[in-house]
């Protein structure tokens, strides 16, 4: 049994015969002989070889590893089921968030749009003679010069990413 284990866990972690002897600072033929079964390591050696495989002494000790093997699978299977699972849901929830955002912003621009035909530009009336309102005046006619040529295309853009984030049936 500890020859099997000592051989099963050494492979399992990519190591040759030589890697490990030069490890535990014995030849090659040492190891060799544990894992054929001619030879037992003494226990100082015992507990080298189990912190260098990162394994119990007990599991070199005990049972063949290889039941051990098919429970650290079936764990590891459950372990990245559970995080597939939590990065659906993840992705779910941005794609959720950045649909509401998309709808948001295309009411957004809609209301403002609303709210600008509403006013017919009143700042065109104004006595820019006065400072402040001449400096209040030409920030808001550049406001709506810009959100005039800009809404749109972000409108679009927003449709868009709306019918691109919505919940797939």
């Amino acid at each position: 049994m500890l020859n099997e284990n000592i051989k099963t866990i050494r492979k399992s972690k990519g190591l040759s015969q030589q890697e490990l002897a030069i490890k535990l600072n014995v030849v090659r033929q040492t190891v060799s002989k544990w894992e054929q079964g001619l030879s037992v390591p003494d226990s100082a050696m015992l507990i080298s070889i189990s912190e260098i495989l990162e394994t119990p002494v007990s599991t070199l000790l005990g049972e063949t590893v290889v039941g051990l093997e098919v429970d650290g699978l079936k764990t590891i299977s459950e372990k990245l089921e559970i995080i597939n699972l939590q990065l659906a849901q993840r992705e779910t929830a941005r794609r959720r968030m950045f649909h509401w955002l998309f709808i948001l912003l295309s009411v957004a621009i809609i209301a403002i749009f609303v709210v600008l035909g509403v006013l017919n530009s009143p700042y065109l009336d104004w006595n820019y003679s006065d400072p402040e309102t001449a400096v209040f005046g030409a920030a808001f006619h550049t406001f709506e010069w810009l959100f005039i040529r800009l809404a749109p295309v972000i409108l679009i853009g927003a449709i868009a990413g709306i019918f691109l984030t919505r919940k797939k049936i």
